[in-house]
């Protein structure tokens, strides 16, 4: 649920897009994130990385090119990582 996309490509050199999504519980969470890691490998794409899975109210799945952030909505709300990947957010503090 609320999903949300960033095209980071001016922002960081480590990816091109970051994704943010929320799960209603910690196995909603690691289900996302188990389907997201299978339809990936079947399109041909293998993860790079997969952290957080034992836990499961953060689960970060590195695509290369893409990464994704599956988080536990009190979790997702803590870290604001929208706010730290967004433009605005960086532009505002570039500037003088």
């Amino acid at each position: 649920m609320d999903i949300q996309v960033f095209d980071v490509t001016k922002l960081t050199s480590i990816t091109d897009r970051m994704i943010v999504a929320s799960g209603r519980s910690d196995r909603q969470v690691k289900s996302l994130a188990a389907k997201l890691i299978a339809s990936a490998k079947e399109q041909g794409v293998k993860p790079v990385g997969v952290e957080g899975e034992q836990k499961g109210d953060w689960i970060l799945v590195d695509l290369g090119d893409v990464i994704a952030h599956i988080m536990h909505p009190t979790t997702r709300t803590y870290y604001q990582l929208e706010k730290l990947w967004s433009e605005e957010f960086q532009q505002t503090q570039i500037s003088p």
